[in-house]
């Protein structure tokens, strides 16, 4: 039957804990409260055995002043009846809470006088010396009574000592109940905690981490009616949210993409067909041109030329992202060669005076690649390197190997350098650098495209004032295996 209070558990988070740790608290006092007064019994128990060892040492010594005083009969000596006397009337102090053994007590007194009636009729008649039949029995009945005291003392004293000894192991047995008790509390407390908290929010940090890897699809599916419960019902709709958004950019971009794809098709043919004609033209092919149209016809020659490096540059980007590095034409790549024809290139289309040299390790492992598509990234990232660089200052060209398994490739340079915030998103699409400007901010992008088609990594270090370097790294041969290691430490060689 459902009840409030299972509606309570079920609703608040850590209502079983508080509940399990009240509990708890309770147990702690009244265990406390039973030890304090288990105690106060030990303590009573312990003044019994006391008073009792004191009532049995009077006994015995009423027992030794009997004999003394019997031992002086005969004497006009009163020590031992006021001995006597004295033990009787501590012994009788001491006996208030014991009927029995005052009554007990009063019977030996009254023995005791009886004898000191026969003592004294003997000091008066003649046989003072002789021991009279009735004198020694009076006598040996007070030894009796008195041993009858002791005895029952003693039973009182075994009785008090076993309920001393009960009192303990009652103690031992209310401090072993009480500890296992704490002790399968704390435990219970402990799994409630793994069950209603720990459990869920490891849980809840997986689907997290799925999350951001771009998994929205993914759901928490705790179902519990407690806090966590509802945190997760939100967490779940908000993922849903985010996923149906992701779904619809995924869909606007694709849109996009496609778009962007037909169009540069499009634009392509007609762009040649004008680079065709305007080649003509300046040559004369129509008639001649004088030398104001020439520059004219020049001018528009190189914004057509921009427009068409823009439009392949689009249509690589577009065939990367469809198709990854399928129409990669793998071979042993020659880093001498590449650099030599793109530092030919860089210079025969630059017209500042450029300083570049270049560094090759003799050994160098051997990386597999398509030639003209790295030739492409080095070019563009050298490109960048000379158009941030003032004339005669040093750009270098630098391959060296880590480890056996990859192989590290950077442009370095002297320019104005690049901002920490600007260095996350350099590589993406449309963003161009502090220095940069004036390209379609495409450049890098493609270049990490080219480089992850390789299976390898590229990024850039950079401090403002103190140049940049941008490298890229692609996985070597090995003898070992035919695939490619990912290394992605490798900022630290730079």
């Amino acid at each position: 039957m459902y009840t409030p209070t299972q509606s309570t558990l079920k609703r608040f988070l850590l209502a079983p804990l508080f509940g399990s740790c009240l509990l708890l608290v309770l147990l702690t006092l009244g265990q406390q409260g039973l030890n304090f007064w288990v105690q106060h019994l030990n303590r009573r128990a312990d003044d019994w055995v006391t008073h009792t060892l004191l009532v049995e040492g009077e006994a015995e010594r009423l027992g030794n002043a009997l004999v003394d005083e019997e031992r002086t009969s005969n004497k006009d000596d009163n020590k031992g009846q006021i001995a006597f006397n004295n033990s009787f009337n501590r012994l009788y102090n001491l006996m208030q809470d014991n009927p029995s053994q005052l009554q007990q007590l009063n019977k030996i007194k009254y023995i005791h006088k009886n004898w000191q009636r026969e003592l004294n009729q003997k000091l008066l008649s003649a046989s003072a010396n002789s021991y009279t039949p009735v004198e020694k029995s009076l006598f040996d009945s007070l030894r009796t009574q008195i041993r009858i005291l002791i005895q029952r003392e003693e039973v009182l004293l075994a009785q008090r000592r076993y309920c001393v000894y009960k009192l303990h192991n009652i103690n031992f047995i209310i401090n072993i109940l009480s500890t296992v008790a704490l002790v399968v509390g704390v435990g219970f407390n402990l799994w409630l905690l793994q069950q209603r908290v720990n459990l869920p929010l490891r849980k809840l940090i997986k689907i997290g981490k799925i999350w951001e890897s771009g998994q929205m699809e993914v759901r928490l599916g705790y179902s519990s009616a407690d806090e966590l419960g509802h945190l997760a019902r939100v967490l779940d709709q908000m993922a849903s949210e985010a996923h149906h958004r992701q779904q619809s950019i995924e869909v606007r971009n694709q849109h996009l993409e496609d778009m962007i794809c037909a169009l540069s098709h499009d634009l392509r043919t007609p762009l040649l067909a004008t680079r065709t004609t305007l080649d003509a033209m300046i040559r004369g092919a129509f008639g001649s041109v004088n030398d104001t149209w020439r520059e004219v016809f020049e001018e528009y020659r190189q914004a057509n030329e921009d427009i068409l490096k823009l439009v392949e540059v689009l249509l690589d980007v577009s065939r990367y992202e469809a198709g990854g590095g399928t129409h990669l034409n793998c071979e042993p790549l020659n880093w001498e060669k590449i650099f030599v024809k793109v530092i030919a290139q860089i210079k025969a289309s630059s017209q500042s005076k450029l300083a570049i040299t270049y560094k090759i390790p003799q050994s160098l492992p051997t990386v597999h690649g398509d030639s003209l598509e790295i030739q492409r990234v080095v070019q563009n990232l050298l490109d960048n390197a000379v158009r941030v660089s003032k004339p005669n200052k040093e750009i270098v060209l630098e391959t060296a190997s880590f480890g056996e398994t990859q192989v590290y490739v950077c442009v370095r340079d002297q320019g104005s350098g690049i901002a920490p915030q600007e260095k996350e998103q350099i590589f993406h699409r449309f963003i161009q650098g502090r220095g940069r400007r004036g390209k379609s901010g495409l450049g890098l992008y493609l270049c990490r495209q080219i480089v992850e088609a390789h299976s390898g990594t590229i990024g850039v270090e950079s401090s403002l004032g103190k140049g940049s370097t941008f490298w890229f790294t692609l996985p070597a041969c090995t003898s070992n295996s035919a695939e490619f290691r990912h290394e992605k430490d490798v900022k630290k060689y730079a």
